[in-house]
């Protein structure tokens, strides 16, 4: 991997889990529960703030853009999810949701002047992202910006993992992985156990037919484990990956990308040290 490919995903190790806090934060689930969504589970709100952009999007665009998941999966949550909220009213206690709970990560530190500096250094780098066609990364950068810094951090981070994630959408696809055996493949390589991406909705019996086809391809054991050809497929999904996320950040210096990794670093520390992000996840974070 180039210098420049391994800074790209170093970027995204970094940035990732200060989006992902929307997902997990009780103050979200709070938010989630006065829209009226069910919070037994995060599924129906996952669905509805991350599809929000996107306006009231029925289950066959959903299912496009979010890739991984099981259309029946999906089909469950949407379009439902904009019969308790409307797209607008979810955007609204979204961005509720994120100042509060970053105020509850951060305390202080979200009103202080390292988070402000990282919130427009990040912003540079969001708005220099070329995000025709990827939808929704456009859905998102199409919002406007947030006045608050630490609100800023978190759009430019929402941004920028969306237009990743379409881009790898994209390269999935350049590789002839569908949507179950992209996670089937995944696992093979060892970024997370099988029972983890059970969490897509794929049944039983559409896993082992996607571990099959990929046997029969010459990617995977018959155990699951990828085979030497799998585990190189896999290496260039996640380098087309990277370079296809790579033109934002050369909107930064050397230096201004030294001194961003160098302010992340205590949110990143932060964000993992608050115990509410799973420390196994599909995304394979610090495995690939």
């Amino acid at each position: 991997m180039s210098e420049e490919l391994g800074r790209v995903r170093q970027m995204w190790h970094l940035l990732e889990p200060l989006h992902a806090v929307l997902y997990y934060a009780p103050e979200v689930f709070e938010e989630a529960a006065a829209l009226g969504y069910r919070t037994d589970e995060r599924w129906p709100s996952y669905f509805a703030w991350r599809a929000a952009p996107l306006g009231a999007a029925g289950a066959e665009r959903v299912v496009g853009t979010f890739y991984s998941f099981s259309p029946q999966m999906v089909r469950e949550h949407v379009p439902a999810a904009w019969s308790v909220a409307s797209p607008d009213a979810v955007l609204a206690a979204r961005a509720r949701a994120v100042d509060r709970a970053y105020r509850a990560l951060l305390g202080e530190q979200a009103a202080g002047p390292e988070i402000a500096e990282a919130a427009a250094l990040t912003r540079r780098v969001a708005e220099a992202a070329d995000v025709t066609g990827r939808l929704l990364a456009e859905a998102n950068a199409a919002l406007p910006w947030p006045d608050e810094p630490h609100r800023v951090l978190w759009h430019a981070a929402t941004i920028l993992r969306e237009h990743r994630g379409d881009g790898h959408v994209a390269a999935l696809a350049e590789a002839g992985l569908d949507p179950v055996e992209s996670l089937v493949s995944f696992a093979g390589i060892g970024a997370a156990r099988p029972e983890v991406f059970a969490s897509r909705g794929w049944s039983d019996k559409e896993w082992n037919a996607a571990r099959e086809r990929l046997a029969g391809r010459g990617l995977s054991e018959e155990d699951g484990t990828a085979t030497e050809a799998g585990r190189a497929l896999r290496a260039e999904v996640e380098r087309r990956t990277d370079e296809q996320a790579a033109a934002p950040w050369r909107a930064l210096g050397a230096g201004e990308r030294e001194r961003l990794v160098e302010l992340l670093g205590p949110l990143w520390v932060a964000a993992l040290g608050s115990g509410l992000l799973p420390s196994e996840t599909t995304l394979g974070i610090g495995k690939v």
